[in-house]
């Protein structure tokens, strides 16, 4: 008949607006969720390798002093690294470091992307932090750029630090491949692109430092940034921020500060800071603009390699200024044997500098990386 409709897994007919029959959907689904579960069980009864044979290692996370006890707290215990076959797919490069970035004593273990190695490497939350090695070797000494062994020592020397790179991917490129291979560049840990410009930075031979926003009088209406370190915070609170900031990339020798007026002018928040970059290892460079910042003593007294910059040279950015800026700077470094200069990424700046740079020399002044000057 002409009103009779088949059913097409049964072949039954039923009638026109009779109900549609179901299909066992739930069980279907159940069928295949327990293909898929046996699969699972019996694949790991054949291989009796729950991480289906990539490597893996226990890693006891150690450090070299134990007096920060919330430190401790803070920071991770053992973990078990795996590693990944997808992390590095056939075909793929990794950018290599060139040896002279490495300090004189280099330490077993394949560096990463940045550089870093993985002795002075500690697994967080966040990510990989600096810490000293098991042997003793700190980042600040593995990671700064070594000077060249014929440096006639006697000469003054001037070190130039750049500010503010990694948030503009394409201004920062040009900067590292403008810049002399002595300046040492400051990246932000906001930028999206860290992995390329860092990466970049090390690979020339750059040294490289961390820039942490740290609290200035006028805070919040003056904001260096997300995870800026607070006065009067709980201490665990600014060392979460610390580890977060310390997490955004690798292979840098030191940290220098975004502002933070008041937070260096406190002994209570800025003192377990510092003893923290000296139980990492890392050094303290402060960039001069407050004369009130403890930064000095508390690096001292925690034996944090330190120095503090001189003179920002483009507070006026534009050319003249920039060079009566440099000059200044010059007759510092030959009154006191050393300077520290201050600069923005800014491509006036950048210019700038690199131009000058080139006549440095035959005028009595080395350029050298500011780790070159911090004690």
């Amino acid at each position: 008949m002409a009103n009779d409709l088949t059913t097409p897994l049964t072949g039954r007919k039923r009638r026109p607006g009779g109900p549609r029959p179901q299909l066992p959907i739930a069980r279907i689904l159940f069928a295949v969720l327990a293909l898929i579960a046996g699969a699972f069980v019996l694949r790991l009864v054949l291989t009796d390798d729950p991480n289906g044979g990539r490597p893996s290692e226990e890693v006891a996370i150690t450090s070299t002093q134990n007096s920060n006890q919330l430190a401790n707290e803070v920071s991770t215990g053992p973990v078990t690294i795996t590693a990944d076959p997808q992390q590095f797919p056939a075909g793929s490069s990794v950018t290599s470091v060139p040896s002279g970035t490495m300090g004189a004593n280099s330490i077993a273990g394949l560096p990463d992307i940045f550089g870093a190695l993985p002795d002075l490497s500690e697994e967080t939350s966040d990510g990989p932090i600096p810490r000293v090695s098991a042997t003793g070797q700190t980042p600040f000494s593995t990671y700064s750029r070594p000077l060249d062994p014929a440096t006639p020592i006697n000469l003054p020397k001037i070190a130039i630090v750049v500010t503010g790179l990694g948030i503009n991917e394409q201004g920062s490129l040009d900067a590292i491949d403008d810049l002399p291979d002595e300046a040492t560049l400051a990246f932000a840990p906001y930028g999206k692109t860290l992995t390329t410009t860092v990466a970049a930075a090390r690979a020339a031979g750059h040294e490289v430092l961390l820039e942490i926003p740290l609290e200035p009088f006028d805070f919040p209406q003056n904001d260096p940034g997300p995870q800026t370190l607070l006065t009067g915070e709980p201490l665990r609170a600014n060392l979460d921020k610390l580890f977060w900031l310390m997490a955004r990339f690798g292979g840098y020798a030191g940290v220098i500060n975004n502002m933070g007026a008041r937070f260096t002018a406190s002994a209570a928040d800025f003192s377990p800071i510092m003893e923290e970059l000296g139980t990492r290892g890392l050094g303290y460079l402060d960039d001069g603009s407050s004369n009130r910042s403890l930064a000095k003593q508390l690096a001292a007294g925690n034996k944090v390699p330190f120095s503090r910059a001189d003179l920002t040279i483009d507070a006026n950015p534009a050319r003249q200024s920039i060079l009566a800026a440099l000059a200044s700077l010059e007759a510092k470094a030959l009154e006191n044997g050393q300077a520290i200069g201050i600069v923005s990424a800014l491509p006036i700046s950048v210019a700038v500098i690199a131009e000058w740079s080139r006549e440095l020399e035959t005028r009595g002044i080395l350029l050298v990386p500011a780790s070159a000057l911090m004690k």
